[in-house]
């Protein structure tokens, strides 16, 4: 089958909008390895912890922390995913009443708004990261920024699934069937 970055690249009309969306089916593509990865390390490390504290008899010191890093890790690479096919939460009573052209409209103005409030948070991130940065992790000698730069990556990577979206350069979920993006296989 074709990758995905190649059904996106089709709906681009010009060489930028190709590039973007040919970068952003890459990192979607990282990112969904790197959350295979966390997912697949946090539960080695949990039953190892497991092995060791009911078998052993002893336990792995930063077990709790490495876990809870790999989860939030997890957590935050997912959440762009969900955001580029539409996944999430939403009461739209009021705006299914509205004609579809301006059911769009609206559609592509809150992607606008999100993508804003992401930035904003891609920037406050960069700020945590900074700060958090001369920290080290209480069982580990690694910074405690690490957990920072989880969220600074989910909102860059959601930041650009919310401006191809506010823009039309990928596929929403409304797209007719055959056109969406959402399968990367």
């Amino acid at each position: 089958m074709t990758p995905a970055w190649h059904r996106l690249e089709a709906y681009a009309s010009s060489p930028i909008k190709r590039h973007f969306l040919h970068g952003l089916a890459l990192l979607d593509r990282a990112s969904y390895y790197a959350i295979l990865t966390a997912m697949a390390l946090m539960t080695l490390l949990v039953s190892a912890q497991v092995f060791a504290r009911y078998v052993l008899g002893t336990s792995i010191d930063s077990a709790d922390e490495l876990s809870r890093l790999f989860f939030v890790w997890a957590i935050f690479l997912a959440i762009p995913h969900g955001i580029k096919v539409g996944i999430h939460v939403g009461i739209d009573a009021l705006v299914s009443l509205l004609p579809q052209v301006l059911q769009e409209q609206l559609a592509r103005l809150m992607a606008l708004v999100a993508a804003s409030f992401m930035a904003a948070l891609c920037w406050i991130s960069v700020g945590a990261v900074v700060d958090k940065w001369p920290e080290l992790m209480p069982t580990l000698p690694i910074t405690a920024a690490v957990f920072y730069i989880a969220v600074l990556i989910c909102a860059g990577h959601g930041c650009l699934h919310l401006i191809a979206q506010a823009f039309r350069l990928e596929p929403l979920p409304s797209a007719p069937p055959g056109r969406q993006g959402g399968n990367d296989s």
